[in-house]
């Protein structure tokens, strides 16, 4: 089968490698219909990323079931089913109270689509996938959802959910804030989730056009800078700089919550410990467990409340992949 493989930084091919197998009666084998890119997919084709090549490209997408052991109840062969970019048994400890990230039968990082650091699962640019934890792991589509429109449901929408969902519950109507330019998709989903979820005003802070006009489009105020200090319930840094992180606590308010979703490779970052401890600042910090909320994002997504699509910049060929991965994008998909 053919693999999209990054060799090393800048040079990305179609490889021939061995198709995967069944390993036990739980498991389950994928074929990839629509693969979305990751925020993160553009540092690590362009090797901007600590995560070392070779890598087998691709961990957010839909795909269709085309072998299943025989243990797994939950699909069938044929059903389309999103892939959590993350492997998780659902049976231990942390799956069952949600850390789905951090699973406890799996090695530390264990998913698709980063190489050896990730334990080497392969990615889903590729003909099929071995799913490990089949019942545990998959999701199935529901009926009439365009595979191309969710694709990112495997990772970047679920972490545009934690940025904002978990605390408009706790506070309806809340003030949002959301900074981009880092995390390039994820902080537009944390847009459109939080405008569906009823939030008050959603500031989306940003300098990039394109983007901007997609924040607004999806009802937010969009930005170029700081919007006059103004203090908000609910923050969501998406930004991947040390100054991003900054304003977002600065904007925080007392009692409020900030997240920080974008990796940030600039090293340690000064918080002031006083002015936290002095407000009751809640700061979220760490990866998304993606797999608890991928049916609930479906739903909204069914029902029209949520429209991911509107954030894809384009539709791309399947062999095109491999040209496309590596151009400035916020969102591309990518269909057979």
């Amino acid at each position: 089968m053919q693999q999209l493989t990054l060799e090393e930084p800048g040079r990305i091919t179609w490889q021939e490698v061995a198709e995967p197998e069944l390993e036990s009666d739980g498991q389950a084998l994928v074929r990839p219909l629509a693969v979305a890119t990751c925020d993160m997919d553009l540092m690590i084709a362009r090797g901007e990323s600590p995560f070392p090549a070779p890598i087998a490209l691709g961990h957010e997408g839909v795909a269709e079931v085309v072998e299943i052991g025989r243990a797994v109840r939950s699909v069938a062969v044929g059903d389309r089913v999103v892939v959590p970019f993350q492997i998780s048994c659902g049976t231990c400890e942390r799956c069952r109270r949600g850390g789905t990230d951090a699973c406890e039968n799996v090695p530390p990082l264990s998913m698709y689509g980063f190489g050896a650091a990730g334990g080497g699962w392969g990615g889903l640019l590729s003909d099929l996938v071995r799913v490990p934890f089949a019942d545990a792991m998959l999701v199935k589509v529901p009926e009439g959802l365009d595979p191309a429109a969710i694709a990112s449901a495997s990772d970047n929408i679920p972490d545009g959910w934690r940025m904002v969902a978990p605390f408009l519950a706790e506070r309806p109507g809340a003030d949002v804030l959301i900074l981009g330019g880092g995390t390039r998709s994820i902080a537009l989903y944390a847009v459109g989730i939080a405008v569906a979820l009823g939030s008050g005003r959603v500031d989306y802070v940003d300098t990039d056009p394109h983007r901007l006009a997609v924040a607004s489009d999806l009802g937010a105020n969009a930005l170029e800078a700081d919007p006059e200090r103004h203090r908000y319930g609910i923050v969501g840094d998406g930004s991947s700089t040390a100054d991003g992180l900054r304003l977002a606590l600065d904007a925080t308010e007392p009692g409020g919550h900030c997240t920080h979703a974008g990796i940030l490779f600039e090293g340690d970052v000064p918080i002031n410990m006083l002015a936290a401890y002095t407000i009751g600042l809640h700061l979220h910090v760490g990866r998304v467990a993606a797999r608890p909320v991928i049916p609930t994002l479906l739903a909204m997504t069914a029902n029209g409340r949520l429209d991911p699509a509107r954030i894809t910049d384009r539709l791309v060929r399947w062999e095109e992949a491999g040209e496309a991965i590596v151009k400035d994008h916020t969102k591309l998909v990518f269909t057979r």
